[in-house]
């Protein structure tokens, strides 16, 4: 395994910081402020290809690897999470399952706006009653005339009503087979009529991501919107899920990276009994503690990333990645408040926004303790 980015991804990894700080950082803590997603700076990232990293040329896509699109996810963290989440999910959850799972036509269809980022597509699969027990589906998918019949709700959908948003992949039982279940995914473009989209959440953090509930009242689509086989929309929606906790480590990574950099700016600035604080040890100490565990985070969803673009399992990995850089994220940000003191308990300092934002990372594409699940379980250790 080569430790070392390419000439090309560094080079990538340079543009998207001189982005980041010229067209986000001024202006994050105003859009945290206004708890609405910022379609101009949205419109920016999709005039730097940002959308279209992972996929082919043919669909408007630069071709890149993954990695590099986790490049992205982290430089963006660094600054404004909404931001981040906002690129992850519009990639790894809504246009990546058309891609993998699509038919030509769909693929056609759907995915060269999305890789332009002239639209977003969301992914529903979370419900109301289900949280982790992601296989506990209720929404209900019934197939009539030629038409699916969908029926249910979903939670915490990102980007699911943004101005752009074109459409919403859901999973929905559509049947049974051999006693068991069977869960489909459905494509439901926006506009559908019995597809209702819910007032955006007041957040903790992510403030202005998009986020929203969504409901399905005899909500008809084309039997053709079927994403992938009937009955597999499950099993294709966790390895995506795979992919997407990789993402989610990038994205802790650069949190993680952003509290550090301005601790060690404050720690330059702030003197306290006639010294600067950063020549005190035990805030050197902290901060050299910090500093190694985002190393050590950054270098696991690497190596996760290099599974996955090398096509050897990686399951296993990236739960151990978004495991240990999601917690770190936390703590990161729980010490760089402590080391900014009474100011990073003030919202004018990013410390406090980077810490309300750093706990969903825990949270969402798979709690920490489903990530201990899964590891276990690649482990061989006996089921519970």
């Amino acid at each position: 395994m080569d430790l070392d980015l390419s000439p090309e991804q560094q080079e990538f990894q340079k543009v998207v910081r001189g982005f980041v700080d010229d067209a986000i950082r001024p202006y994050a803590e105003r859009w945290d402020e206004d708890h609405e997603l910022p379609m101009d700076a949205v419109a920016q990232m999709a005039e730097l290809g940002l959308f279209g990293l992972p996929f082919p040329e043919e669909y408007g896509g630069s071709g890149a690897d993954f990695l590099t699109l986790c490049l992205a996810i982290e430089e963006i963290a660094r600054v404004d999470s909404s931001l981040a989440i906002t690129l992850e999910a519009a990639v790894g959850l809504g246009a990546m399952p058309v891609y993998r799972f699509g038919g030509d036509q769909q693929r056609k269809e759907w995915l060269p706006p999305l890789a332009s980022g002239r639209a977003l597509a969301a992914f529903g699969l979370t419900e109301p009653g289900g949280g982790s027990d992601a296989e506990a589906t209720r929404t209900t998918g019934r197939l009539v005339d030629g038409s699916w019949v969908i029926n249910g709700s979903k939670a915490f959908i990102t980007n699911s009503g943004t101005p752009i948003t074109s459409f919403v992949t859901v999973t929905a039982v559509t049947g049974e087979r051999e006693g068991r279940r069977e869960i489909s995914a459905i494509i439901v473009p926006n506009g559908t009529p019995g597809f209702t989209i819910g007032k955006d959440y007041r957040k903790m953090g992510w403030r202005h991501s998009d986020t929203h509930e969504l409901a399905f009242s005899d909500c008809r689509v084309p039997e053709e919107n079927l994403l992938g086989n009937r009955g597999e929309g499950f099993r294709n929606f966790l390895s995506i899920l795979d992919d997407g906790r990789i993402a989610i480590a990038a994205l802790a990574v650069g949190l993680a990276q952003g509290c550090i950099d301005e601790s060690i700016r404050y720690a330059h600035e702030r003197s306290a009994f006639g010294h600067q604080i950063g020549s005190f040890q035990a805030l050197r100490f902290k901060i050299a503690d910090m500093a190694t565990k985002t190393e050590l985070a950054r270098q696991a969803y690497y190596r996760a990333a290099w599974l996955k673009e090398k096509g050897r399992t990686y399951k296993k990995e990236a739960a151990m990645a978004k495991l240990f850089a999601s917690e770190n994220a936390v703590d990161v940000a729980r010490d760089a408040v402590q080391i900014h003191g009474g100011y990073g308990f003030i919202e004018e300092f990013p410390v406090c926004r980077h810490f309300r934002d750093s706990k969903i990372l825990e949270i969402g594409e798979g709690t920490s303790e489903v990530m201990r699940i899964l590891i276990a379980r690649e482990l061989g250790l006996p089921p519970g």
